[in-house]
């Protein structure tokens, strides 16, 4: 596979598995490094901007949702603010966690940059244990 198609095909499942769909794209990022160890920092770039659009996604989704009140269960967001978007990466509370985020209102800035920082950081480590296999 040629390594644009690689970096495509990357970028695709980094952002659907950041949706509210289903999918895991650790698996991705391991086979393209495989396949391309040279692709590591462009690799990272990639995996990291979809899955940071696929949550910015499900943020979106949030911001759409009406406001209501007696919602429960945001205390941890409405406690920490953006900072717990750090978390976005985490299998079943990341997607939620951005939908809250929105709903919330939280600076999309500061919402995106968490996000991004928390995605780059899970996909550094899997790239770090993949190139040391």
């Amino acid at each position: 596979m040629e390594p644009s198609t690689t970096l495509g095909a990357l970028f695709l499942a980094s952002f659907l598995a950041a949706t509210l769909l289903p999918g895991g794209s650790e698996a991705a990022l391991f086979g393209a490094l495989k396949l391309h160890p040279e692709l590591l920092w462009p690799a990272l770039g990639v995996a990291t901007l979809g899955n940071t659009l696929g949550g910015l996604s499900s943020y979106l989704i949030g911001w759409l949702i009406p406001q209501k009140d007696g919602i429960r269960g945001l205390a941890l967001i409405r406690r920490w603010g953006s900072p717990v978007l750090l978390l976005s990466w985490v299998p079943l509370l990341g997607d939620p966690l951005c939908v809250a985020a929105g709903w919330l209102r939280l600076n999309p800035w500061w919402s995106a940059l968490f996000i991004a920082l928390g995605k780059f950081l899970r996909y550094w480590v899997i790239a770090v244990a993949t190139t040391a296999l």
